[in-house]
């Protein structure tokens, strides 16, 4: 038999060979754990989220969102007066009351108010009834348009942000001729019992670039968790357009006698941002403003 003759045979038995070897199975992708509050959060293996505290979850779902309804008692919303907030929220698929939530920094619920001059903050946690509504007395305390921002988490869904823009009775200016834009302001600011300094890095933000806040806490001694995390941030831009909702990334101890906390955040775009940024010193919660001008990215 010939080389060529015996090559031929080789490659025909190699052939058949790999026919009868079945190729290897696809390797499942590897699961990662997503908490569903803070999706930046990620990790290889099951836990809770550090930021948060929530259970991290396989494979987060597309956000979907329930129908959610703000509705008020006088409905001709009066300014400086008592008035009753009333926030239902609906099953999306079925047109159902929720009516359970999933604790988030130990409420149910945190609804923001801002005022369009930028002037009135506040963060609120209205009452959970049996009917799955939430209900918050207040006042609000001059005439013109605020922002509501809720967050919450129905059980069985994904995580909510549902905004709304109310207008006192008889306030005839919009909210788009309403647009104020305050100085920057990084100043030192001093609570009752804790002061707060702020240091950005970049210097200048960016739209749509990362962002560092660094807030150094004096005294440390006493600091503590509030709501489940050590600090709370509000960012609204000077139009209300965007609403940021957010928490802490790194907590340390900077120097004796200071701490340090920091944030992340990615402005959306060009505009004026007021900051309000939340944090406990025994048991005293001190809320320090901060305004921070933010270009575009030329």
């Amino acid at each position: 038999m010939t080389r060529a003759v015996l090559a031929c045979a080789f490659f025909v038995l190699l052939a058949a060979v790999a026919q009868q070897v079945p190729p290897p199975e696809p390797q499942p992708a590897p699961v990662e754990f997503i908490c569903p509050m803070d999706p930046e959060v990620r990790s290889t293996a099951p836990g809770k989220c550090p930021r948060c505290g929530m259970t991290l979850v396989a494979n987060i779902p597309e956000p979907v969102e329930c129908p959610t309804r703000f509705t008020f008692t006088p409905p001709q919303i009066p300014a400086n007066h008592d008035l009753r907030l009333k926030i239902s929220v609906a099953d999306p698929k079925t047109g159902v009351p929720v009516k359970h939530f999933q604790i988030i920094h130990e409420k149910p619920i945190h609804l923001f108010i801002v005022s369009e001059d930028l002037q009135y903050f506040s963060h609120e946690h209205p009452d959970l009834g049996p009917d799955g509504i939430f209900r918050l007395d207040t006042r609000l305390p001059k005439p013109g348009n605020y922002k509501l921002l809720a967050d919450f988490f129905p059980e069985g869904s994904t995580p909510q942000l549902i905004s709304d823009v109310i207008t006192t009775a008889g306030y005839k200016r919009s909210l788009s001729h309403s647009v104020t834009r305050p100085p920057a302001d990084l100043t030192p600011k001093h609570g009752e019992n804790l002061d707060v300094s702020l240091t950005i890095d970049p210097e200048q933000p960016l739209a749509g670039k990362k962002t560092m806040l660094f807030f150094k806490l004096k005294p440390a001694e006493g600091v503590e968790p509030y709501l489940g995390a050590w600090g709370h941030m509000l960012a609204a831009s000077n139009d209300l357009v965007d609403m940021i909702h957010t928490h802490p990334i790194y907590v340390t101890d900077f120097t004796p006698g200071e701490k340090q906390i920091q944030f992340n955040l990615f402005f959306p775009r060009e505009a004026i941002y007021r900051v309000w940024v939340q944090f406990q010193r025994q048991r005293k919660v001190t809320t320090a403003v901060f305004t921070i001008p933010v270009s575009s990215l030329k």
